[in-house]
């Protein structure tokens, strides 16, 4: 993935995931995306079933995926609950 994602676009999904979605045995869920944090919440976890996107302490992430149309949906998934959260 480019580095085109907004780093605090990614944040915010990240709380509203946890404020809005349902509680799972390892964070939480909500639209279809996962969101999770390490132990000492420095590295936050975005996730669908086909993407998963760490976004690390310095403003830096990675993201891994199958294909570019994976990635996509991916994509307008956060984005999605950016707008509408």
């Amino acid at each position: 993935m480019k580095n085109d994602l907004d780093l605090h676009m990614l944040l915010r999904v990240f709380e509203k995931v946890r404020e809005h979605g349902k509680e799972t045995e390892d964070g939480h869920q909500l639209e279809g995306i996962k969101a999770a944090s390490d132990f000492d919440g420095y590295t936050v976890f975005l996730s669908d079933v086909q993407c998963h996107l760490t976004l690390f302490f310095h403003n830096k992430y990675e993201c891994d995926y199958p294909s570019e149309k994976a990635r996509e949906d991916f994509e307008k998934r956060l984005k999605y609950i950016d707008k509408n959260y």
